[in-house]
């Protein structure tokens, strides 16, 4: 009876063996990509944002990064943070119709950002690198996919520019994707629109007490009335009484 129990657990570590193998034994460590953070912001807003770049070799350097803005939905304001070691270049399109940034329209976008390492600032292997970005106002589209370009010193290239399919796995290149949300509403129309139904609640309420008193007046003028005459009939019956 020991042996058959020893057998029966035998059995079933093996089993548990197997399956997690299965499981996590044939899953791969999942490769890291160029990402923009945060992932989210708001339409017509202003966001900062930072391009972060994991170096994916073991022997070669990041030494540049290129990050292809959108054309279907131009910013009107770019501006970038200083990152030490790292030179930028920035390549603008003409708009056509133009935005309208603050009033003004604006013909001309940013088109592309090029980040290129001097000295020894490239990003080596096991090390990772941000690119801050601030840009606004950000348009009414769902969603900004940047296809980026990331060069090694090695003169590897690798093209982080599939777009992602809703519902559908992971792309092996994913470009990085920002995704925006629609604005709240306006915080000042609830306590507006509050106001109002509060006036003609107290306006209602007036007209009801004013027709309340009224009908009130009106029902004791008629009893005093009715009174009045039931007195005078009275007095008309009693006989009058001679001295």
């Amino acid at each position: 009876m020991t042996r058959l129990r020893r057998t029966a657990t035998a059995a079933t570590a093996l089993a548990f063996t197997a399956v997690a193998t299965a499981v996590l034994g044939f899953a791969g460590p999942a490769s890291a990509h160029v990402t923009v953070n945060p992932k989210e912001a708001t339409q017509g807003g202003y966001a900062r944002v930072a391009f972060r770049v994991p170096n994916e070799s073991d022997t070669a350097s990041t030494t540049k990064l290129e990050v292809v803005l959108p054309e279907n939905a131009p910013i009107g304001s770019v501006s970038t943070m200083p990152v030490p070691g790292w030179t930028l270049a920035v390549e603008k399109r003409k708009v056509d119709p133009p935005i309208e940034v603050h009033g003004s329209p604006i013909t001309e976008a940013v088109a592309k950002l090029t980040w290129t390492a001097t000295g020894d600032a490239a990003v080596k292997p096991g090390q990772f690198q941000e690119f801050p970005v601030s840009m606004g106002p950000l348009p009414k589209v769902d969603s900004m996919v940047f296809k980026t370009l990331q060069t090694y010193s090695d003169g590897n290239v690798v093209r982080w520019i599939d777009e992602p399919t809703p519902g559908g796995e992971e792309p092996e290149h994913p470009a990085p994707v920002l995704a925006l949300t629609a604005a709240a509403p306006s915080a000042s129309a609830a306590p507006a629109a509050a106001a109002v139904a509060t006036t003609d609640d107290d306006d209602d309420e007036g007209e009801g007490t004013a027709v309340g008193l009224g009908v009130a007046g009106l029902v004791a003028g008629l009893a005093g009335l009715v009174l009045g005459g039931l007195a005078f009939a009275r007095t008309r019956r009693e006989p009058v009484t001679k001295s």
